[in-house]
């Protein structure tokens, strides 16, 4: 029993370890025969530019990817224990890109609520089927398109400030035994959830959500159980078939930019989850003095503070 337990483990080991040489092999080819990966962003219909298209939909989904991924974070890992100066900054910068991110497309709460307001207009007072927008070439559609467009706006605030609000801590979260624990308690916590939970959950949903966004996008539809060989030899008959379809006849027909979301919500949960994860690590290793060091969160004034971290 105890042979096959130790035999188990040393072979998980030699398999982990295989990756990661893999890995490395793997990025390095990746850098310099971008061709046969990115070559379709130059699209002229040839055989060379379906191959590309392929072999992308599936390194993006892919083993090799994951471990890519897994063996940049190691090495950035050693290396910011070393020079801690370089993990806060990577900190910095990965929170820098969620604030930025967010700040930005908060704004679409606000155009949300102007084109229902519009919309409520154009119908009761108007009478109006439908609307126009822009100068010169416009965008008119029937009024139920800008309706259901309104979807699309609520995706964006929930897909691409997800990092922001976490960064802000707006989240909501029910605390029964965290508050009371000491400091570096805490950041032990912090590093476990982000490494157990968050870091897994990003990963299982950019599986399930790339495939699920290619599969609208070209035929014949990819799948995640496909080789890259059958998927290369499938190029010879790939088309693009963009997700075009709305759920009634005049409503809102770019369903497939919520595919794109759903992969972006994931891509940036996984890097804020690797910012908690340096954030709370160095916070344990420098005290409770690092505490929130370098956080750039947003005020709402002076004597507003009972509600920050609670918008």
């Amino acid at each position: 029993m105890g042979v096959s337990f130790f035999g188990a483990i040393g072979g998980f080991l030699v398999w982990l370890g295989s990756n990661i040489l893999g890995a490395l092999v793997n990025f390095f080819t990746a850098i310099t025969q971008t061709s046969l990966w990115l070559g379709w962003l130059s699209w002229d219909n040839t055989t060379e530019d379906k191959q590309s298209v392929m072999r992308f939909v599936y390194y993006g989904g892919s083993v090799e990817f994951f471990f890519v991924v897994f063996t940049a974070f190691l090495m950035l890992t050693a290396v910011g224990l070393y020079y801690r100066n370089l993990m806060w900054g990577m900190v910095r910068g990965l929170e820098g890109v969620a604030n930025t991110f967010g700040r930005f497309f908060a704004w679409a709460g606000l155009l949300m609520v102007l084109q229902q307001i519009i919309i409520v207009f154009m119908q009761r007072i108007f009478a109006r089927p439908d609307m126009s927008f822009g100068l010169g070439i416009a965008l008119e559609k029937d009024i139920s398109w800008y309706a259901e467009e309104l979807k699309l706006y609520n995706a964006l605030v929930v897909c691409m400030c997800v990092t922001y609000t976490f960064v802000q801590g707006g989240h909501v979260r029910v605390d029964l035994i965290y508050a009371g624990l000491s400091h570096r308690a805490k950041r032990v916590v912090d590093m476990t959830g982000s490494l157990l939970f968050m870091m897994p959950m990003a990963v299982l949903t950019w599986m399930y959500g790339w495939y699920f966004l290619w599969r609208h996008l070209i035929v014949p539809k990819p799948s995640a159980s496909d080789s890259l060989d059958r998927l290369v030899n499938k190029a010879r008959a790939l088309r693009w078939n963009v997700e075009t379809i709305g759920f009634s006849p005049n409503g809102f027909n770019g369903y497939f930019l919520f595919k794109i979301l759903l992969v972006t919500f994931a891509g940036l949960v996984f890097l804020h989850a690797i910012a908690y994860f340096y954030r709370s690590l160095l916070e344990f290793l420098e005290g409770e003095e690092a505490t929130n060091k370098y956080l750039d969160k947003d005020s709402l004034g002076e004597g507003e503070e009972a509600y920050e971290g609670a918008h």
